[in-house]
């Protein structure tokens, strides 16, 4: 196993991850994982999480692949049950179900006459539903798996819950309106859990990562011949470091919010990591 920053040792302790079939959060349940902890990962996709917890098992950790869809209560107490009886109870819970879609989503940043009648998305022709999705998938999709888990880490001490939000949730990037609300919602909720639970031995904090190109963001920066899109130029510009993210250097952060040791005293914070975009003004 390879070893982990900040000399977190989660060892013994049982880590959820949910939307662990996709790029960051599979990252994640491996860092945890190589920390030691025994970790779940749940997926709409069973077989994308199952292929991340076999690189896991071979690598010599502990972990396990749950078809989940955080949208259904019923099916996320059921997991949490089959969860438990698996590995144990969950001591830290990370919220990485989430995303965006086209259907609420706008083609243009800024709205033009004329736009109503053109062959173009406008904000007036965003699908209600779509918007719906994206904030049902962000904002229940992350209150959903927390009723399902939390109710395992109550009156235990060293319990953790991790939200992700999103540099949407300082400033609302163009076109993705739904997207830039539910994230807002994300950080808001993380501080509402961090009070709830003040009490009886949970913590509840939040990452909100910058720009890293993934997969799921590719056709926003890269056009079809691998060159930069006009919205990247922007990120860029407004990144004072200059470059994307490294998924790597999510670690840090994700571990220093679970080390019961070195954020004991750390509850209701999200935590940017995103390369000085959020203290940026531009001038």
């Amino acid at each position: 196993m390879k070893a982990n920053v900040l000399n977190t040792n989660l060892n013994g302790k049982v880590a959820v991850v949910t939307g662990a079939g996709g790029v960051l959060c599979s990252h994640f349940a491996k860092v945890l994982a190589r920390a030691g902890a025994k970790v779940a990962l749940l997926d709409l996709n069973y077989e994308a999480a199952e292929v991340f917890a076999k690189e896991i098992r071979e690598e010599g950790g502990v972990a396990a692949a749950y078809a989940c869809n955080v949208l259904n209560k019923a099916i996320c107490y059921e997991v949490a049950e089959k969860v438990e009886a698996d590995l144990g109870k969950c001591d830290i819970l990370i919220n990485g179900a989430g995303g965006n879609n086209p259907r609420a989503t706008t083609d243009k940043e800024y709205f033009e006459l004329g736009d109503i009648d053109a062959d173009t998305k406008s904000f007036f022709d965003l699908d209600a539903d779509g918007v719906g999705f994206v904030f049902n998938l962000n904002f229940l999709g992350t209150l959903i798996p927390t009723q399902a888990f939390a109710r395992q880490m109550v009156g235990r001490e060293g319990c953790s819950i991790l939200n992700i939000s999103s540099m949407n949730a300082y400033t609302p990037l163009t076109k993705i309106p739904a997207y830039s609300g539910a994230k807002a919602a994300i950080s808001n909720f993380t501080q509402w859990l961090a009070v709830h639970f003040s009490r009886v031995g949970i913590r509840v904090n939040a990452i909100a990562p910058g720009f890293f190109s993934t997969k799921q963001n590719a056709k926003l920066l890269w056009n079809d011949d691998g060159t930069p899109t006009a919205r990247t130029g922007k990120i860029l510009a407004a990144t004072p470091m200059g470059r994307f993210g490294e998924t790597a250097e999510l670690e840090g952060g994700l571990l220093f919010l679970l080390n019961n040791e070195a954020a004991s005293f750390i509850t209701g914070v999200v935590l940017p990591i995103d390369g000085g975009f959020s203290a940026y003004s531009g001038v």
